[in-house]
């Protein structure tokens, strides 16, 4: 997994003025949640802002990232959880950071790619990645940066479920039943398809 840095300001007043205010000024409000509890078993949360900048260099890119984050000097290893996006502007309101460890496994989408020139596409079919990602389970240095499914034998009108696929190293998360992939019929294939039926009776 690629690796980024991210600074960050700790903060004390997190209503909305004092939110509102970070951005006007170009910073995003943030929290780092982690394995921290107080004595009422809540977790501990650290609020804080970066740069608008930063936040989204990790935020608009297909890729996933291991984040190096320095609070007010203070390293924590952590990923990107949620993310609040404006819904007009598309600006990044705010964003959520789990901390992670060497020793705990966490969940993260992967994002995952077709390999090969599929049966059905040969066949004029046309090849459909139904799901960006993949959720899958382990240790953070375990985490790939991407999932590669061999397509090759995928015939026409066939698809590639979740429950189907497997990857050393890793407890796929994602619903046994989602599709993953798959070929759609074509025009021009049914057409092949009709003509080929005709030609043999």
């Amino acid at each position: 997994m690629k690796q980024i840095s991210i600074n960050g300001t700790s903060r004390a007043d997190l209503g909305k003025k004092a939110s509102k205010e970070l951005r006007k000024n170009g910073n995003v409000p943030c929290v780092l949640y982690g394995e921290k509890r107080d004595e009422n078993g809540n977790p501990v949360a650290v609020h804080f802002y970066a740069s608008e900048r930063e936040i989204n260099k990790l935020y608009f890119t297909p890729n996933i990232y291991l984040v190096d984050l320095k609070i007010d000097g203070e390293d924590h290893k952590a990923v990107m959880r949620e993310v609040q996006v404006h819904a007009v502007k598309d600006n990044v309101l705010h964003v959520d950071f789990y901390e992670v460890t060497e020793t705990k496994p966490i969940v993260m989408g992967v994002p995952v790619f077709a390999k090969g020139l599929a049966e059905g596409v040969r066949a004029g079919g046309r090849l459909m990645m139904m799901v960006r990602k993949l959720n899958v389970k382990a240790l953070y240095s375990q985490i790939p940066e991407k999932l590669e499914i061999d397509v090759t034998s995928l015939a026409l009108g066939k698809s590639i479920k979740a429950g189907s696929l497997s990857f050393e190293g890793l407890e796929l998360v994602t619903p046994k039943e989602v599709i993953v992939c798959t070929v759609k019929m074509t025009r021009a294939a049914m057409g092949a398809a009709a003509a080929a039926a005709k030609e043999g009776k």
